[in-house]
């Protein structure tokens, strides 16, 4: 199995050992990055202290020391270290582990389980660590790249501390640059632009920063290469994106949020993050209509009409011409006025909805088709509004037993501006009527 420093595998004596292995950290001292779990203070370093180390959930993007940081934990604290990966492991091989370990604690050892991608095991695999965990047969240390939240059991969870673990930033992957200079004992032929270039291709990947660094040394160039020249030898690491996943529901987040804030430069940006991901295109133009109708609303009641014509504008031409159609739409709603006030009405009347039960409505708004249903009341009183002179009765339409509500806001922007000013008006002329 492979970590943030190297495969797990110890490389055959007198053989070639990867970079990544030979920089592999011999203690948490030596782990660039994640102050957040390793820091002063910081929860493992809390737990190592107190001698009281918990089972953990490491959740966080490849290459980003998942691995390493749990065979040093095992070291730190003098547990016997096993890893397996949810993969390639099935419930005999997961008995096998248990057994051991059972036999390990007769001869007064613990066990260190790290588990790799442990949300791909199934529901009944991860509630099969339950008895072991408690038991203190394992300590269990868990690494996933999917929310937690979302994959792993709730037993598991409340048995275990999950722990964040993140991309790594430009200067913990400088620091890791200069580590593996100090190791080759020359610094990389790179001139100034070519090294950030070489970074930003890691992406936050601090193993695929060792492993770019490997390839650029076997060159063997003699003068140091421009950015041009390492573009023309390197291919710019993908983008992480999981169009199922946390990346995927992260991204559409932000996006949304940056339309919300009217700021269409941050909107397109992550519009752009999820084309280049591979992100379906319709599924970001219903998402962007969804965005017109709850937070534009009636402020510009021309944006729901403008992202549809977008979407028919993407469907009739495809990408990837459709897609500055998209563009165009998000950056109208951007731009457009604000307003989420028929969205909270609509979700004020669905709550009232549902806690007056069953109430009637007032009879003089129901037909009467029946002579019984006329001798019960039905229609009596009903004053036709366009009767009225100024073409409004003023008449109650809710059930008898309620107060009038006040559910619909509008706002002083945009159109819905104007749709206050006819609110007020018919509020102004019922308040006549009653009096």
């Amino acid at each position: 199995m492979a970590d943030l420093f190297g495969d797990t595998e110890e490389a055959e004596e007198g053989g070639h050992r990867p970079l990544a292995d030979r920089l592999r950290p011999k203690s948490l001292a030596e782990v660039i990055g994640q102050e957040k779990v390793l820091g002063p203070d910081a929860p493992l370093s809390v737990m190592l202290a107190a001698g009281a180390l918990s089972s953990l959930i490491f959740w966080g993007p490849p290459g980003v020391g998942k691995t390493t940081i749990a065979r040093l934990l095992a070291d730190e604290t003098d547990l016997h270290f096993v890893q397996i990966s949810a993969i390639f492991s099935g419930v005999p091989e997961l008995r096998k582990v248990f057994d051991a370990a059972k036999m390990r604690r007769r001869q007064g050892q613990g066990t260190l389980l790290f588990v790799d991608e442990i949300h791909r095991f199934n529901k009944a695999q991860q509630d099969g660590f339950l008895p072991h965990m408690e038991d203190g047969t394992i300590l269990l240390v868990g690494a996933t790249t999917e929310n937690p939240s979302f994959e792993l059991n709730a037993a598991v969870l409340s048995r275990a501390q999950v722990l964040v673990l993140e991309r790594l930033p430009h200067d913990d992957l400088e620091r890791l640059a200069q580590r593996a200079e100090r190791e080759l004992g020359k610094p990389l032929p790179l001139q100034a632009e070519a090294r950030e270039a070489l970074l930003k291709m890691a992406d936050g990947d601090g193993r695929a920063l060792l492993n770019l660094i490997e390839q650029v040394t076997a060159w063997k160039d003699d003068a140091p290469l421009d950015k041009a020249g390492l573009s023309k030898r390197l291919m710019r690491r993908a983008a992480q994106y999981d169009k199922s996943g946390d990346s995927h529901y992260n991204l559409i987040s932000a996006l949304h949020k940056s339309m919300r804030g009217s700021d269409p430069d941050a909107a397109l940006y992550w519009l752009g993050r999820m084309l280049e991901g591979g992100e379906d295109p319709r599924y970001l133009m219903r998402r962007i209509t969804r965005m017109a109708v709850e937070d534009v609303g009636l402020a510009d009641p021309q944006a729901q009409a403008f992202c549809l014509q977008a979407w028919e504008t993407y469907e009739r031409l495809g990408s990837p011409e459709g897609e500055l159609a998209i563009a165009q739409a998000l950056t109208y709603i951007c731009l457009a006025p604000k307003s989420n006030a028929v969205y909270k009405a609509y979700k004020g009347a669905r709550r009232l909805a549902r806690s007056t039960g069953s109430e009637p409505p007032p009879k003089h708004i129901l037909n009467a088709p029946t002579k019984l249903m006329k001798e019960q009341g039905y229609g009596s009183g009903y004053a036709y509004d366009h009767d009225a002179e100024d073409g409004f009765s003023g008449q109650n339409y809710f059930p008898d037993a309620m107060e009038r509500p006040s559910l619909y806001e509008p706002v002083e922007r945009g159109f819905e501006r104007e749709l206050k000013k006819r609110q007020d008006y018919f509020a102004g002329l019922r308040a006549k009527r009653k009096t």
